[in-house]
């Protein structure tokens, strides 16, 4: 079998930069809006578009100049705040006509069209702020964390809660040793409800039915496999539960938990990943070729940093039917845990980092003199605005951002051929023991929505 088409020159060099960070340099040599006001673009105005769309609203140095969304409903409805606004169905013929009009976009669509629209924009000139989980694939993320540092432009992925006093603090005491170096990692997210949402059991429906009028259903599967529409299985309801359009659980909450044990630890890369699954899943043909599981444990081996106990940090992930052991639940209560956090283990004590609520250093009784920072929440999209028109850098850049990404879309490799470990060359882009797993680094994508320079 083939290893995956893409090639050693769009990414080695990308792992030498998204390896040191470089923050600094970024911001010292980023193009910046000339504009008076950040004259932007949204693209995809429905679901998190329209929370985006309200956030950028809010900001004085932001003029909303166009509009775009394959649904018609969405796209009137976001109208109808912006009077004036130019509006597109296709993506690609708003950043053909809208040329130098623009100066940003963000990017708020299915999983599976993130890279074509952010690398395409990012081609251009543009800054981006692009929703979580970056990309859908591995290859995608490291070519767009590519496009981004040599393009010298603006970019944030939309980790909303990176700038709130929670993950702030989290990220201060990881960095200061409050719990001294870091043993184990274990992240969860078992939101109640979410397994109902993933309750799909494959495979994808043999008939379709006519698409509603108000949708564009070829721009909606864009790179995706043709399929035929069916109702409230793809748009807008559960599409991240289909291996085409979304990236799963651990895709779509993964970065949040992530965000701040990676900024905390200052990790850079994984070397290997093992995925166990939910059993009824791993059994069924049809739907492990389609769908998602509803739960998935994924352990990461990382290289380890000066703040970890040792050369490597084993981090866990926990989402579905699949929880953190009791032992470490109970270092908290384990009728009160947190649904969805982290728990770090260092060798002085415990931190237990709630997504979006207070973080907590256990023992309580050890910790209750330890200083909490000083901290006011502040908004990430206007952080991102206020870099792109010259001001301090964002904390979610993609090449602070874009391995961590990388590593997690990674997991989902690993739950594709589950129960093995997969070694990991994060310089070479290889999976270098399972030739199989190596090509899903890379989807193809559908006859004629190829992504120039990739």
């Amino acid at each position: 079998m083939k290893t995956p088409s893409f090639s050693r020159r769009h990414f080695l060099h990308t792992a030498a930069v998204a390896a040191l960070g470089a923050p600094a340099v970024l911001h010292a040599a980023r193009k910046v809006s000339p504009n008076a006001k950040l004259q932007h673009a949204c693209i995809g105005v429905g679901g998190m578009g329209w929370n985006d769309l309200q956030n950028f609203l809010q900001h004085p140095r932001v003029q909303i100049v166009a509009l775009c969304d394959v649904d018609a409903a969405n796209l009137a409805r976001a109208a109808a705040l912006v009077p004036g606004v130019r509006t597109y169905a296709d993506w690609r013929e708003l950043l053909a006509k809208e040329g130098n009009k623009i100066d940003s976009v963000n990017v708020a669509v299915p999983d599976h069209m993130h890279f074509a629209i952010a690398y395409s924009a990012i081609h251009r000139g543009k800054h981006v702020y692009c929703q979580k989980p970056l990309c859908h694939d591995v290859a995608e993320i490291r070519a767009l964390t590519n496009a981004a540092v040599n393009r010298r432009v603006v970019t944030q992925l939309g980790t909303q809660m990176a700038a709130g006093v929670g993950d702030r603090t989290a990220v201060r005491w990881l960095r200061e040793g409050a719990i001294g170096n870091v043993k184990h990692a274990y992240l969860c997210s078992n939101r109640p409800g979410a397994v109902e949402a993933y309750r799909l059991k494959g495979p994808r429906p043999a008939q379709g039915t006519p698409p509603p009028a108000n949708l564009d259903w070829d721009l909606w599967l864009g790179t995706a496999p043709g399929r035929p529409y069916a109702p409230d299985i793809y748009h807008p309801t559960k599409w991240r539960a289909w291996q085409d359009f979304g990236t799963g659980w651990s895709g779509d909450i993964g970065c949040h938990v992530f965000d701040a044990v990676w900024k905390g630890l200052n990790l850079k890369r994984a070397t290997a990943v093992f995925a166990e699954v939910q059993s009824s899943w791993e059994n069924s043909p049809e739907r492990r070729e389609d769908t998602w599981p509803q739960g998935d444990h994924i352990t990461w081996r990382l290289a380890g940093t000066n703040r970890t106990d040792g050369p490597e940090l084993v981090l866990e992930w926990f989402d579905g039917e699949y929880f953190p052991p009791k032992d470490i639940r109970a270092l908290y209560s384990l009728e009160d845990y947190p649904p969805e956090s982290a728990m770090l283990i260092g060798t002085e004590g415990a931190l237990l980092n709630p997504l979006g609520g207070t973080p907590v250093l256990l023992p309580e009784a050890k910790f209750k003199s330890y200083p909490r920072p000083r901290l006011e929440n502040q908004n990430h999209y206007h952080n991102w605005v206020n870099a792109c028109l010259g001001g301090p850098m964002c904390e979610s850049h993609f090449a602070q951002t874009g391995p961590m990404a990388e590593t997690i879309i990674l997991g989902t490799v690993a739950i594709r051929r589950p129960e093995q470990w997969l070694a990991w060359d994060a310089s070479s882009m290889r999976i270098t023991n399972h030739r199989d797993a190596e090509t899903l680094l890379r989807r193809k994508y559908r006859k004629g929505w190829s992504v120039a320079r990739f």
